[in-house]
């Protein structure tokens, strides 16, 4: 694979950012319980993060298409260790609120990630290197929440202290070792070079156009992210009120998810695609996916809770670098950013409605009825990917469609 070195700078970078996000997100309802917050609005708590994210994703992509990937990635990292430094210090609810928003705007950068990896690997590696990039994140969910863990017996303003001061010093690692990706950035900015849709008007052509190619793989990955957040909006929530988990112990939940999670990308995700392509992996992740979501309430025992937990991170290992990838394929490199951004937009909004219609039917309904709704959401999921074509859509249409 060419430019592997800048892929590995990249993954490094995630790396360390996700592991100060994940270092607070587990706490996150814990502490908002603490300063009696009721379930909705921890619901509320999660979704603001993905409203700012759902605003900012597109925004940044479009920068980076303009810019480039390197000042967006960079800006976005400095502004989500200003985020962990008001959770250090946060004492309200409202300050608890604000450091999500905060969060959600320096987050909303997957998409220029994405982006980095479509200019810098080869189509046929396209998939694996995001799976890669994807490893990265999954190593940083599974150390962070056990770090996360392990500093709060420092007091509660530890892990968003220990957060703030990883992503800063990923903000320096990024500076003096992630180049520039995207070469053509001059060409996007000349006069009457390329045409281009606007942020509006690509989010129009998905809700008004959903058949068609990149729209359906979008609509696939939001669908699919609703299910996925849905559980983990309750799962903390479950595991507390079903089997006494606390928070010294939730994080190693998370450990035993991201392992999974990147055995999955970094190993098994490249030779399958490799194998049996990229649109039928996306199939199996879409059924695994249902079936673990299915399968997490119907145990007694929190071991095979566990085990069906495992086929959470199998699915969406299988799932969502696939969708990428195969959006990858069918856009313009002038739209790449703005194209990943709009999907992680949509995204964005399944991330908003998933906590807050889940932890409502959590406490409305019952501990289980969160799970088996999701798994129903990304059982239509899987119905959607079977009009996704095996082979991209030819270079002549891709021109067609940025024209």
């Amino acid at each position: 694979m060419k430019n592997i070195r800048r892929i590995a700078v990249l993954m490094a970078t995630a790396f360390v950012d996700m592991i100060g996000f994940a270092i607070v997100f587990p706490l996150l309802p814990f502490y908002a319980e603490r300063m009696d917050a009721a379930p909705w609005m921890i619901g509320w708590m999660i979704a603001v993060f993905s409203i700012m994210q759902l605003t900012f994703a597109p925004l940044w992509g479009r920068f980076s298409d303009r810019y480039g990937r390197r000042p967006a990635l960079l800006l976005g990292l400095f502004i989500s260790a200003s985020a962990f430094l008001i959770f250090a210090f946060a004492n309200t609810i409202w300050m608890l609120f604000l450091t999500r928003m905060v969060q959600g705007i320096g987050g909303a950068t997957v998409g220029v990630a994405q982006a980095y990896v479509g200019d810098t690997s080869e189509p046929r590696d396209r998939a694996r290197a995001l799976g890669w990039l994807s490893a990265a994140t999954s190593a940083g969910v599974m150390i962070g929440p056990a770090l996360g863990s392990l500093t709060y017996g420092l007091g509660p303003a530890a892990p968003g202290l220990v957060a703030a001061g990883l992503c800063l010093t990923n903000v320096l690692f990024a500076w003096k070792w992630l180049p520039e990706s995207h070469s053509d950035r001059q060409a996007f900015n000349q006069v009457g070079g390329v045409k281009r849709r606007s942020i509006r008007g690509l989010a129009l052509d998905i809700v008004l156009k959903p058949k068609g190619e990149t729209a359906r793989l979008i609509w696939i990955y939001a669908v699919g992210m609703l299910g996925f957040m849905s559980m983990t909006a309750v799962l903390p929530l479950y595991l507390g009120d079903q089997f006494g988990i606390s928070e010294e112990s939730i994080g190693w939940f998370f450990v035993f998810i991201g392992f999974l999670s990147i055995v999955m990308r970094a190993i098994v995700l490249g030779p399958l695609v490799d194998r049996i392509g990229e649109t039928r992996v996306m199939r199996l992740g879409a059924a695994f996916l249902a079936l673990g979501l299915f399968s997490i309430p119907l145990p007694g025992d929190v071991v095979v809770a566990a085990v069906a937990m495992g086929l959470v991170p199998i699915g969406t290992a299988m799932l969502f670098p696939s969708v990428s990838a195969l959006i990858s394929h069918r856009v313009s490199k002038f739209e790449l950013g703005q194209t990943l951004g709009v999907q992680q937009a949509f995204g964005g909004v399944s991330r908003v409605v998933a906590p807050i219609w889940s932890t409502a039917a959590y406490q409305g309904f019952g501990i289980s009825h969160p799970f088996f709704i999701a798994a129903g959401v990304v059982a239509f999921v899987s119905f959607l990917t079977f009009g996704v074509k095996h082979a991209p859509v030819p270079e002549k249409e891709v021109a067609e469609q940025t024209s």
